[in-house]
């Protein structure tokens, strides 16, 4: 067994932003050297890290050096260069997840396309090169309105997706690889976190019920546990272990799914690292997403994925109007309220939408916590002065 704990080991995180932040929280608990490289040198987790660098994740060379410094390395975000996590495999550092999984998932088109291959339910789709051809087969009427368009990369917390309702929307959208998806009629969004170790060991967490802002189409509440049928939690759950095998995935593995009007399970979309659906567990569970990533990369011993008690987290996202530098109106007000933990990501600037913290709501009664959190959300506001 590697001794990775006050030792020489080096770990080394691609991306410095508040999911890097919240594992360096772990990494601190366990004593484990760390090097980080962010494009920004405000980066959250430069505070945190004990080796900070600044430098451009999709450039070859610039991962390359970084990742020969360290001796396994992981990121917290899925824009990053794979084929210089491709040669630094073939030089003998190990990256979790591999260079393999996440170039499946990457790209949103190539990532629909391993769910078709694999039978991995999902909802009907094309994939498209330019513009040109989506309206072309709009035009045709091969594709109809409404859908869903999602652009193959770059799209996050919201961005890169559009729900097309009439032609004038067709506007809109980018000269860019994409996918037209199948509005799928729902009743709720879920998701499962699956944790997976080199060495076979394999956790789920319960399956959580998001809620979703309409305009921006960002998570506003996440609910554990779900307040669905413990038989279409037990189907969800066996899902997500049944996607994270096809994906041979090391690490946490986010699951995002539509339970359909017919209790259907469909697989939307994944994300190979810790995720925004898995921030409640940081108070709610027995073993918080990010320390259990820790340990799977690191292929140690799963943690027990219960929750203590009833979980709830809202996301603080910047208000409308706003930009600039952030004030948190009427955090102390939430603090007096019980079960309540703000969590603060270090972002300096606010913008309308952009995500600047998270408040966590535990209370053995989900039905008491989520009035708080709607307490919560009607109170504090990410403004400037």
């Amino acid at each position: 067994m590697i001794n990775y704990f006050s030792s020489d080991f080096k770990l080394g995180i691609l991306g410095g932003g508040q999911l890097g932040k919240m594992l360096l929280y772990e990494t601190r608990k366990f004593d484990i050297q760390t090097f980080v490289i962010d494009p920004s040198n405000e980066a959250p987790a430069k505070i945190s890290s004990n080796n900070f660098s600044q430098g451009d994740l999709m450039d070859f060379d610039t991962v390359v050096e970084f990742g020969r410094k360290v001796d396994i390395l992981t990121f917290e975000i899925e824009a990053v260069n794979v084929r210089a996590l491709e040669q630094l495999e073939k030089e003998g550092i190990k990256v979790y997840p591999s260079a393999s999984t996440l170039q499946k998932i990457q790209d949103k088109a190539v990532q629909k396309e391993f769910f078709k291959d694999h039978n991995i339910p999902t909802s009907s789709f094309k994939t498209f090169f330019t513009k040109n051809d989506l309206l072309d087969e709009v035009r045709r009427g091969s594709i109809k309105l409404p859908f869903v368009w999602k652009s193959a990369t770059g799209g996050y917390d919201g961005r890169g997706v559009m729900i097309i309702k009439n032609e004038e929307q067709l506007n809109d959208i980018p000269n860019t690889k994409c996918i037209a998806e199948d509005l799928v009629p729902f009743k709720n969004e879920l998701a499962v976190i699956v944790a997976r170790t080199p060495g076979g060991e394999v956790k789920t967490y319960p399956v959580v019920e998001m809620e979703f802002h309409p305009t921006a189409n960002q998570v506003e509440y996440v609910i554990c546990p779900a307040r669905i049928e413990e038989e279409v939690a037990t189907r969800a759950r066996n899902l997500a272990e049944r996607v994270s095998k096809a994906f041979e995935h090391v690490g946490l593995l986010a699951v995002e799914m539509f339970q359909t009007n017919e209790n259907e399970i469909l697989v939307n979309e994944v994300a190979p690292r810790p995720h925004n659906s898995g921030h409640y567990s940081i108070e709610a569970s027995y073993t918080n997403q990010f320390e259990q990533h820790l340990r799977a990369i690191l292929n140690l011993p799963l943690g027990e994925t219960a929750s203590k008690a009833g979980g709830i987290m809202v996301n603080l996202t910047g208000e409308e109007g706003h930009s600039g530098p952030v004030v948190y109106q009427n955090i102390e007000e939430i603090m007096r309220m019980p079960g309540v933990t703000p969590h603060i990501y270090g972002k300096k600037l606010t913008r309308p939408f952009r995500k600047m913290g998270h408040v966590t709501i535990v209370n053995p009664d989900l039905n008491i916590a989520r009035e708080i959190a709607e307490k919560v959300k009607d109170s504090i506001k990410v403004i400037t002065n």
